[in-house]
């Protein structure tokens, strides 16, 4: 098993089809980053920052959102199966198209954004 790599990225970055699988993000200030098409599997992105971050179509599988700041991010496309955004807040964010299944939304603010059938959220 390997071990976690902690990474440090500046806010507004382009990392546009990186792959940070599994990568500590914890608290990770990612404010306007480009992550478009960013392979994210089960990375710990607890409390980070990605208010209006660049993630369509990335790859957020098992993920962990807890807390995560993504109002008003690009989440068009972007596969959230199973991934965790208890507390979250996603409000303005675009989700159109994602998916969603299992995901845990509990407590996540989501005033609004954009569903993935394309309605606004209350």
């Amino acid at each position: 098993m390997g071990r976690e790599e902690d990474y440090t990225i500046e806010p507004g970055a382009d990392l546009t089809e990186a792959n940070l699988r599994g990568a500590n993000l914890t608290d990770a200030n990612l404010n306007g980053a480009d992550l478009s098409g960013a392979e994210l599997y089960q990375a710990d992105l607890n409390g980070a920052n990605l208010h209006g971050a660049n993630l369509h179509r990335a790859h957020l599988y098992g993920a962990n959102l807890y807390h995560a700041n993504l109002r008003r991010a690009d989440l068009s496309g972007a596969n959230l199966h199973r991934a965790h955004l208890r507390g979250a807040d996603l409000s303005g964010a675009n989700l159109t198209d994602a998916i969603l299944k299992g995901t845990k939304m509990r407590g996540a603010n989501l005033t609004g954004a954009t569903m993935p059938d394309g309605s606004i959220h209350p």
